[in-house]
């Protein structure tokens, strides 16, 4: 029997507000024949680091490895947990420490390995091993015990509410037990997936070719015969690129809506991210100004978030003060316009804190992110705060931030599940919270959430009240994604809470 302690919403969100590097493709014409191969071409807006498994990201960067690595649970459109790799699961003790999975018995990997409870073993150890971008998604595993070739009880340190969501994502991705120990899975993925690379068509940094794997286990899943994912890090080249039928696929802004529009293509549109600023230095390490929370409070009433919602989103937005999403379960309405701009009260809390004159201080910008950098700078800077903007690669944007080299941010993040937000954004030991902070108050909230069972949404509001109330964060808006597709190539179906729709949801239209 299934658990019924299903995460109802899916896939993480991450990345910039806009990524740079123009990108130029080929043309080709995408259209299959009647009666020919069905192909499929994807306009990404970012490169892998590497294909191993243990490696994969989530957001933009997981639909990738969807092409040649099947996770254990499956993410439905709607953000439900379904069978994939495992039939069954269920936690065997009141705990909910205990995890057993079913595993299906008849599918292989791309280089004939059998897939089994001890490929489930080698596979969670590795990702743990490995620690990669997404560890943490595995911090309270300890254990994987193999019972026969169908059954894995998986052992968790305590109860871990997001545990199942995340076997869906990152940490749910098996990768080939013979492959993983080696170093060509980096650059050619061996997985259970539909999709195989063709490695000689493979060009790091412009393109990947995949072709459907003959044997797979779910024929259903293999939509096409062959998929191709351009990389197009600049929005300029997708929108061209989508227009001129050199993609089918890809995400746009609200700056290139009218251009796809024009040219009869179909829009999707659904929330994902907020955006806006990540207050890192509660404790004043880089930034001593930081460490009062009045500060933290004056840089929310210095900002004006309408105008951030006209002037950068493109209106395609709505402004809010908590990074908790409406589906999160842990929202709170009046929360929305808990700092409204006010850039008076910002100098009379600044003046408070002992800042009357201001401060410096020095943030990040990532390529093509600009616009709401200098919308930041003159925002701030009219109550007093002097930033200086210091240009990040943007292949290196999210690691740099994580390292607490600066005292705060500008980015975009999902509004996941409440504990999967939480351990996003506000444990110690989470990559957007790079100087772990932490107090008895805030600590205590959080193991009340963790514990909660089937109440952790509720429990949760505790944490979004305290996390707003103490302006850990800036938040500008909630942003919706404005994915665009050749209605004539190809049906696209929105993912729930992920950047990009998962590679399951794109279907030929004939």
């Amino acid at each position: 029997m299934l658990s019924r302690r299903l995460v109802l919403t899916g896939g993480a969100a991450l990345g910039i507000a806009a990524v740079v590097g123009l990108s130029a493709c080929s043309a080709q014409d995408t259209t299959s024949s009647a009666g020919g191969p069905k192909e499929l071409v994807i306009g990404v807006v970012g490169d892998l680091t590497s294909w191993h498994p243990a490696q994969a990201h989530v957001g933009h960067l997981l639909q990738p490895y969807q092409l040649s690595y099947d996770s254990l649970l499956l993410r439905s459109p709607d953000g439900s947990l379904k069978p994939m790799l495992a039939t069954e699961w269920k936690y065997t003790d009141e705990a909910q420490t205990t995890l057993q999975l079913k595993l299906r018995t008849d599918v292989t990997f791309s280089d004939g390995e059998k897939f089994d409870a001890s490929a489930v073993k080698a596979n969670l150890e590795n990702f743990k091993k490995a620690n990669g971008k997404q560890v943490a998604m595995l911090e309270n595993f300890t254990s994987a015990e193999v019972g026969d070739a169908s059954t894995v009880t998986i052992k968790l340190a305590k109860a871990d509410p997001a545990f199942e969501y995340y076997l869906s994502q990152a940490a749910g991705l098996m990768g080939s037990p013979k492959a993983i120990t080696g170093t060509d899975i980096a650059t050619t993925p061996v997985g259970s997936g539909p999709y195989t690379m063709v490695k000689a068509e493979a060009v790091k940094g412009s393109q990947y070719v995949f072709t459907k794997r003959e044997g797979y286990w779910s024929t259903s899943l293999q939509k096409w015969d062959k998929i191709t994912l351009k990389v197009l890090t600049d929005v300029t080249a997708r929108v061209n690129a989508l227009t001129t039928g050199q993609i089918d696929a890809t995400l746009l802004d609200a700056n290139t809506r009218s251009q796809a529009e024009a040219a009869g293509l179909t829009l999707l549109q659904w929330p994902v991210d907020w955006s806006g600023l990540l207050l890192f230095d509660r404790g004043g390490k880089v930034c001593p100004a930081l460490a009062d929370v009045r500060v933290r409070q004056a840089i929310n009433y210095a900002i004006d978030r309408d105008s951030l919602v006209k002037n950068v989103a493109g209106g395609q937005a709505t402004s809010t003060s908590q990074v908790f999403g409406p589906v999160s379960g842990s929202y709170i309405e009046s929360l929305d316009k808990m700092y409204t701009f006010d850039p008076a009260k910002a100098k009379s809390l600044l003046a408070a804190a002992g800042y009357s004159s201001g401060f410096d201080i020095t943030i990040p910008m990532a390529p093509g992110d600009d616009v709401a950098s200098n919308y930041i700078k003159q925002m701030l800077g009219d109550v007093g705060i002097r930033v200086a903007i210091t240009a990040v690669p943007a292949a290196d944007y999210q690691g740099t931030i994580g390292k607490g080299t600066y005292a705060m941010a500008r980015f975009n993040l999902f509004q996941g599940p409440t504990w999967v937000a939480c351990n996003q954004l506000i444990v110690p030991k989470t990559l957007y919270n790079p100087f772990q902070s932490t107090n008895t108050e805030i600590a205590g909230l959080l193991e009340a959430t963790r514990s909660a069972g089937d109440q952790v949404g509720e429990k949760g509001k505790a944490v979004n009240q305290y996390v707003t109330e103490n302006a850990w964060f800036a938040p500008f808006y909630r942003a919706n994604q404005l994915y665009f597709y050749d209605p004539k190539k190809v049906k696209v179906t929105e993912q729930v809470q992920m950047a990009v729709p998962s590679i399951y949801n794109y279907e030929p239209v004939s």
